[in-house]
Order: structure tokens, then sequence, then C-alpha cells
């Protein structure tokens, strides 16, 4: 499998294209906007894009998902559930984030903790970690050691919780209960800014390191 990061909004969401070498078949991550980017780095891959995976149910992460899925048919995977008031209040968000209007759409499928999404012959493990938003799920893909985190964990940082059914402590349980126990050599992509590993995190990582105060 590989990858390619296209950030993307004025937020510059990492948009992430996941690509089964084998088969080129590609998940859109994150489509937050800027479709034509998106289109373009999957012209340069070569991808053939299957679906659109959504880590969260914010604007900057799925602003884009209605026009890619309308114009390539493509099937609508994730969140969980509980991210479902984030997707229903597309229009609200616009005005909150000062975004332009973008159009609504319904995923064709919710994801759970423990289920799997194929890319191609690639599998991803899907994990819930609630906390930035409820339903946030994360996609890990255990033999390339690689994950997309959404807005869970940063290079360090943490996702914020002040948003609507944030939750502090359910974020802190997420990354170090879920997350960490992956394993120090995972590699992340964050949903903004640079790649980082979990063991980096847990060593440096001010808000949840081993050594913080």
């Amino acid at each position: 499998m590989i990858y390619r990061v296209i950030p993307v909004t004025a937020f510059a969401q990492n948009c992430t294209i996941f690509m089964c070498e084998d088969t080129k078949k590609a998940a859109i991550i994150d489509p937050g906007g800027d479709v034509a980017k998106i289109e373009a780095a999957l012209a340069e891959m070569g991808a053939v894009a299957e679906k659109i995976l959504l880590t969260h149910g914010h604007l900057d992460h799925v602003g884009g998902t209605a026009e890619l899925a309308s114009k390539h048919q493509l099937p609508i995977i994730g969140p969980h559930k509980d991210d479902g008031f984030w997707i229903d209040a597309l229009a609200q968000q616009v005005q909150m984030f000062g975004f332009a209007p973008v159009e609504g759409f319904a995923p064709d499928q919710w994801l759970n903790d423990g289920d799997t999404v194929q890319v191609g012959n690639v599998e991803l493990n899907v994990i819930h970690a609630p906390g930035h938003t409820p339903g946030h799920v994360i996609f890990y893909q255990p033999e390339q050691q690689l994950a997309q985190v959404g807005d869970v964990l940063f290079n360090g940082s943490i996702g914020r919780t002040d948003f609507p059914k944030g939750n502090h402590d359910d974020l802190i349980h997420s990354i170090r209960e879920k997350l960490f126990p992956l394993g120090d050599e995972v590699r992340f992509i964050p949903g903004h800014g640079p790649e980082s590993t979990f063991g980096q995190e847990r060593r440096s990582n001010p808000f949840v390191s081993d050594h913080r105060g």
C-alpha cells in the first residue's frame, strides 16, 4: 500500500489517499474540500478510487464528500454513528467555520470498533477513538504499521475537546489505551500537520507522554 497526503481547505486538513499497489484501488480518507486537488492526486498516482472513508464529521474533514461521491459513484463509509449529529448539521458548520456551502450527505455505512475495511487487497482495521468527537474512528494498517488518526492525536499536540460532545478524558483514554498499545513504531498521519510515530508522542507529547507532570 502506498499513500499520499493532500492538504485541503483553509484549515490545511490532511486528506489522505490509501492505494493498494496490486490493484490500484484507493480509498479517499477525509476529503474536506478542494476536490480538484484530490482528483489530480488520484490521477498522478494512477489510482482508481473505490470508496470514501471518514474519521469524523467535522466540516474540514467531510466538506468534499458529497461532490466526490456523486461524481465518482463512491460509497461513503464511516465514521461511527455517534457523529451523525455533526453530519446532519453541515449547514450550521458552514456558518460556524466560515466555509462556502457544501452539499449534504448520509454515510452508506457506519463503522464500529473492530470493523475492517478493504482497499483493494489491503485490509484496514477500524478503531473507535472518541474524545475529539464521540464518533471518531481511526484507520490502521498493521502490516505497514501505519495509521490515519484524524484529529485524535497530532505531532506534539492532541485534538480539541471544546466542540459539542467533545470529552477530554475520553480523548486521553483513546490515545493511551487504544493508539499507543499498537506500538511505538507505528507511523501516523494526523488530521493536520506533520506525521509522527506513537513512540515519539508517548515519549515527548506534553499532553499524553509517559513523562508528563
